[in-house]
C-alpha cells in the first residue's frame, strides 16, 4: 500500500501522477490511465476542498486473477449529509452539473461512498483491468 497526505494543491498533482505511474506500471491502456488519474484528481480535490485535506491509500486490487488499482480517499471533514444524491448525474455539488463524484462514478468500475456528519468521508474506488 502507498500512502499520500493532501494537504495542498501540489499534493493533488503527486496523488494523480502517482496513480497514473501505478497505472502505467500495470500496463493499463491509454484510456483507463486517462479514467484512473481524472478520477484521483477529482477526489485528491475534494479531499483537499471540501473535506480539509486527507489522505489517498492506493493498492493493487485482486479478485481471482483479475487485476486492479483501488484508491482510497478519507478525510475528517464536515461530511456528505445525502450521499445518494451526491453521485447524481446532474445534481451540483459546488461545481458542475454532472461532474465531480457522478463523474468519478462512472469512469471507475466500482465505486462506493461511506459519510457521517461531523466525522468525514471515504470513498473507494477500483479499476480493473
Amino acid at each position: 500500500m502507498n500512502a499520500y497526505d493532501i494537504a495542498s494543491e501540489e499534493d493533488i498533482i503527486r496523488t494523480r501522477r502517482a496513480a497514473r505511474q501505478y497505472a502505467e506500471e500495470l500496463r493499463f491502456s491509454a484510456l483507463d490511465k486517462t479514467r484512473i488519474a481524472t478520477s484521483v484528481s477529482e477526489l485528491a480535490r475534494n479531499t483537499l476542498l471540501h473535506g480539509g485535506g486527507g489522505r489517498m491509500e492506493m493498492h493493487l486490487a485482486e479478485n481471482g486473477s483479475a487485476i486492479g488499482i483501488r484508491c482510497v480517499f478519507i478525510d475528517q471533514g464536515p461530511g456528505i449529509s445525502d450521499t445518494r444524491r451526491a453521485v447524481e448525474d446532474g445534481v451540483p455539488a459546488g461545481g458542475n452539473p454532472g461532474q465531480g463524484l457522478p463523474g468519478v462514478k462512472r469512469l471507475m468500475d466500482d465505486f462506493a461512498i461511506t459519510s457521517t456528519i461531523g466525522k468525514g468521508t471515504r470513498v473507494e474506488i477500483v479499476k480493473w483491468k
